[in-house]
C-alpha cells in the first residue's frame, strides 16, 4: 500500500515537472499585439497549467506555474518584478477554471472557469500593477517616472488591462478545443491517479 502511494506521488511530481517544463516551452512562442506595449506578449504558457489542474487540482496548476517561473528566472530569462507578475497572473487565470470545474464537471464549467478567470486576472492584476507591481518595477529599474499615478493609470488603463483580456480570450479559444480533444484523457488521468 504504502509503495503505491510512493508509486502515485511520483507520477504526480514527473507529470507536473514535464507540464511545466512544456509550459516554459510555450512561454517562449510568445508575440506583442499591435496596439499595446511590446513588452506586453501572448503567450500559451498557462494551457499545460490548466491542464494539471484539470488532472490534479487547482494547486497543480499553480506547481506547473511555479516551474515554469522557476526554470525561466534561473536560466536568466527574466528580472523577479516580471517572472513575479506573470505568475500571478497565470495563478489568478488558472484557479477559477480548475476550481469550477473540480466542482461541475464539463465543457460548460471551463468555459465560464475561463470567463471567470479572464475577469478575475484582469482586474486583479490591473490593481496590483497599479499598487505594487509598476512601483516596484520603477524603483527596481531606477525609473521613477513609471511610479508617478498617472503614468501608473496609463499603464493599467491602456495596457495592462486591455492586454490580460485579450490574454484570457486568446488562451481562452486555444484552451476549448485542447480541452475538447484531450477530455477522456484527462478523466482517465483522474480516475488512474486517484
Amino acid at each position: 500500500m504504502q509503495t503505491n502511494v510512493k508509486s502515485s506521488k511520483l507520477v504526480k511530481l514527473t507529470i507536473l515537472s514535464i507540464l511545466g517544463t512544456i509550459s516554459l516551452l510555450l512561454f517562449f512562442l510568445n508575440f506583442p499585439l499591435p496596439f499595446l506595449p511590446a513588452y506586453l506578449k501572448i503567450d500559451f504558457s498557462e494551457v499545460p497549467a490548466l491542464i494539471a489542474a484539470l488532472i490534479f487540482s487547482p494547486m497543480a496548476g499553480v506547481i506547473v506555474e511555479g516551474i515554469k517561473n522557476l526554470l525561466y528566472l534561473s536560466i536568466g530569462g527574466g528580472e523577479p518584478v516580471g517572472v513575479t507578475a506573470n505568475f500571478l497572473a497565470g495563478v489568478l487565470f488558472i484557479v477559477p477554471v480548475a476550481v469550477l470545474y473540480h466542482r461541475y464537471k464539463g465543457t460548460k464549467s471551463i468555459v465560464t472557469g475561463l470567463v471567470a478567470g479572464t475577469i478575475i486576472m484582469a482586474v486583479a492584476m490591473s490593481v496590483l500593477n497599479y499598487l505594487v507591481i509598476l512601483p516596484i518595477y520603477a524603483m527596481f529599474m531606477g525609473m521613477e517616472d513609471m511610479a508617478l499615478a498617472h503614468v501608473k493609470r496609463a499603464a493599467v488603463l491602456f495596457g495592462i488591462l486591455p492586454f490580460n483580456i485579450l490574454k484570457g480570450i486568446i488562451v481562452g479559444l486555444v484552451f476549448v478545443p485542447v480541452f475538447l480533444k484531450m477530455r477522456q484523457w484527462i478523466e482517465k488521468k483522474q480516475h488512474a491517479l486517484s
